[in-house]
């Protein structure tokens, strides 16, 4: 039996959108009831358009935004409900690889120095052999913790992000976006990486993108999430070839193919519109505004969403199978 990692239940994130000359104070609800289950050594893909609240979950779960409600159960730890020690011994557990490698990393300190601030705030001593076995665990040479950031390229500035995240042996790892600005070739050197890594240190991850084609190849499980609901959620395999949600199915149709015969006969379907402000949501589905073929129910804003089992491990939108 697979040990748990992380459990999110019900985790909701809103914001006051403050007012102004021209808009009232409203409340933007980044994040509605989201739930995620994360076993130790699997990675979970949470995939969506930028502002559908990818990174808002990953914030939540580093105590960076303040939850209004739900759970963050890091093996069976809320981490909602920590504080103080409790909290910075339970955050050793955790740790984050970010979107962009150039800006993730401080320009005024030295490699060793960045690789080790984990560890130090941790209390730890002697650690100057620890940031050289870090290095060689990412691939780089040892040599290199002299050097300031300005001296590597973006894929080894991300290395360098690595071998932080992983530096204080943690159990779960957010991933936000870390390969998106990296060039396509070095993509891959990163995600082999990170196999290596879970595969030799255990580490699960929550890795957030908007490329499915990337998550797939890391993913055991995947959730689409848009505005601030997850749609649809179930095993890799599954997603990609019984998807069900009309949005998850716009967005495996926009992932290229490699053979260009085939690319040529796809029909493509772009989704039509750009996604709802999460300050006003639609009423009933979220996604309705922007479906491609709306029930009655739908178009009126009458509908439910919430997720129900179609079949084993496969949690679909129960407002998307009235569709057409």
């Amino acid at each position: 039996m697979s040990n748990k990692i992380l459990e999110i239940k019900d985790l909701r994130v809103f914001y006051e959108s403050p007012s102004s000359l021209f808009r009232t104070k409203s409340v933007v609800k980044a994040v509605n009831g989201v739930d995620i289950n994360i076993n130790q050594g699997e990675t979970f893909g949470l995939v969506g358009e930028s502002g559908s609240g990818k990174s808002t979950v990953a914030k939540a779960v580093l105590n960076l935004v303040k939850s209004q409600s739900g759970t963050i159960n890091l093996e069976n730890e809320d981490l909602l409900d920590l504080k103080g020690k409790s909290l910075r011994r339970a955050q050793k557990d955790i740790g984050a690889i970010f979107q962009d490698p150039y800006s993730s990393l401080n320009p005024r300190m030295k490699v060793k120095d960045i690789i080790s601030e984990p560890l130090k705030v941790q209390g730890k001593k002697g650690i100057d052999q620890d940031v050289k076995k870090l290095l060689k665990i990412v691939g780089l040479d040892q040599s290199m913790d002299n050097r300031f950031p300005h001296e590597f390229s973006g894929g080894q500035r991300q290395r360098i992000g690595i071998a932080r995240a992983v530096s204080t042996n943690p159990k779960l790892i957010i991933c936000d976006e870390p390969v998106s600005a990296l060039d396509v070739s070095v993509q891959a050197q990163i995600l082999n990486l990170l196999k290596d890594l879970q595969k030799n240190l255990n580490i699960s991850y929550l890795f957030i993108a908007h490329d499915l084609s990337v998550v797939k190849y890391l993913s055991m499980n995947i959730g689409v999430m848009y505005l601030g609901k997850i749609v649809e959620m179930s095993d890799s395999e599954t997603i990609f070839s019984n998807p069900m949600h009309p949005y998850t199915k716009i967005l495996i149709n926009s992932v290229p193919v490699p053979d260009p015969k085939i690319e040529r006969k796809k029909k493509f379907n772009p989704i039509q519109g750009d996604i709802p402000s999460a300050a006003n949501p639609p009423s009933g589905c979220v996604f309705r505004t922007r479906c491609p073929s709306p029930s009655k129910e739908c178009k009126e804003g009458k509908s439910e969403m919430g997720l129900i089992e179609v079949e084993p491990g496969h949690w679909v939108d129960k407002c998307c199978l009235n569709c057409k």
